[in-house]
């Protein structure tokens, strides 16, 4: 263990051996200081939107697709350009050093090592540079909370340019923070400085809350946002928060190159839908303009499956790689995605589909069934 602060961080670096992700869970508890744990596993009130993001997959069901004549299908992918080993990618997760040491690096190192993608958050423990290097040319995307100071937005964005990341992830969902009842009882402020807001009036965010950081973040977000992060850089934006076709359209219409689907993960609204429950409705309305990233709630190879077949192009996940990032730092992060990427495999074998993309035309049923 390494103490940064008089907080306890792990050092771990080793492969896990993984039965399946939601155990994980529990194994990290055991590790990860009481603040920092309920800051990273909490969602809103009463978790009720965080549960259902899981369960929610079992409104779809899988059709199997027998006398298909395949075998060892392939998890290959191409989104956004981007040659991928895996359609499975890391979801931009705030403050990985409250998990680990190494933090967003090892994270980095782990999700490169499987040939994935890589989203950095605004809020990480470290900065745009040092995750773009140890990522190793592997390709990434920055997350923008945007700022009330458009030097500050416009700072990062030149910074994630000049680190090479390959896409912008601007999260539209997070205002103000969600009540999250476990930060409240933990009366949780951040030990671990984050590198990226170092420079500005935000402060480096030790020693303030959740809710305090986001004050600094944009209340007021629109339309023109969107089109003035998307004409200040090249980079493709990708509006993230979507939970409407309505939304979704009007991103696209802004000059968003992706929509990026997602109830944070049941961080910030509580009492909305599971994000898988609102994934076809919007596919259909996007109607393959753009990309569609999809979280909140995966954590078995079969919901990969289920959110491709719905109308992903790409399926994120963050706590499960947390809790690998701190029992095994970057092994553990590799060991989390070769588990996820097996399951898929299996999953894809059964179904009787050969590639990502067969996956995406899967056929799907929904039965209700009491639980």
């Amino acid at each position: 263990m390494t103490m940064t602060n008089g907080y306890e961080q792990s050092d771990n670096e080793k492969k896990l051996e993984i039965v399946n992700l939601p155990s994980l869970e529990a194994e990290a508890k055991k590790i990860i200081p009481t603040g920092g744990f309920g800051y990273i596993a909490g969602g809103s009130e009463d978790d009720w939107t965080l549960k259902q993001n899981t369960a929610a997959f079992g409104h779809v069901q899988i059709v199997p697709k027998a006398l298909s004549n395949i075998e060892q299908p392939s998890t290959a992918t191409k989104v956004f350009g981007l040659d991928l080993k895996t359609p499975i990618m890391m979801a931009p997760t705030a403050a990985q050093g409250l998990a680990h040491a190494q933090g967003e690096k090892d994270t980095a190192k782990g999700v490169a090592a499987v040939g994935g993608l890589m989203a950095q958050s605004t809020y990480s423990s470290t900065s745009i540079a040092d995750t773009a290097v140890a990522g190793d040319g592997a390709p990434q995307f920055f997350q923008l909370y945007m700022s009330k100071d458009w030097s500050f937005n416009e700072s990062l964005l030149d910074e994630a340019v000049k680190a090479g990341v390959k896409g912008i992830i601007l999260t539209v969902d997070a205002t103000v923070d969600g009540y999250r009842e476990a930060d409240i009882i933990n009366n949780f402020q951040f030990p671990i400085p984050m590198a990226n807001l170092e420079k500005f009036s935000e402060g480096d965010g030790k020693g303030k809350g959740i809710g305090e950081i986001y004050a600094a973040a944009a209340q007021k977000i629109n339309e023109d946002d969107v089109r003035r992060i998307a004409e200040y850089t090249s980079l493709p934006v990708i509006v993230k928060g979507i939970e409407s076709p309505e939304d979704a359209m009007r991103a696209i219409g802004a000059g968003a190159a992706g929509i990026y689907v997602s109830n944070h993960g049941g961080r910030q609204l509580n009492g909305g839908p599971a994000s898988i429950d609102v994934l076809p409705a919007i596919a259909k309305a996007v109607n393959h303009q753009v990309p569609i990233i999809f979280d909140s709630g995966v954590r078995r190879g079969s919901h990969v499956f289920k959110a491709l077949a719905s109308g992903a192009d790409l399926v994120a996940m963050g706590r499960p790689v947390i809790y690998g990032l701190a029992l095994g730092g970057a092994q553990g992060v590799q060991s989390v995605f070769e588990e996820l990427n097996h399951e898929l495999e299996i999953t894809m074998q059964l179904a009787g589909t050969k590639t990502i993309e067969d996956v995406k035309h899967a056929p799907l049923t929904h039965f209700n069934y009491a639980d």
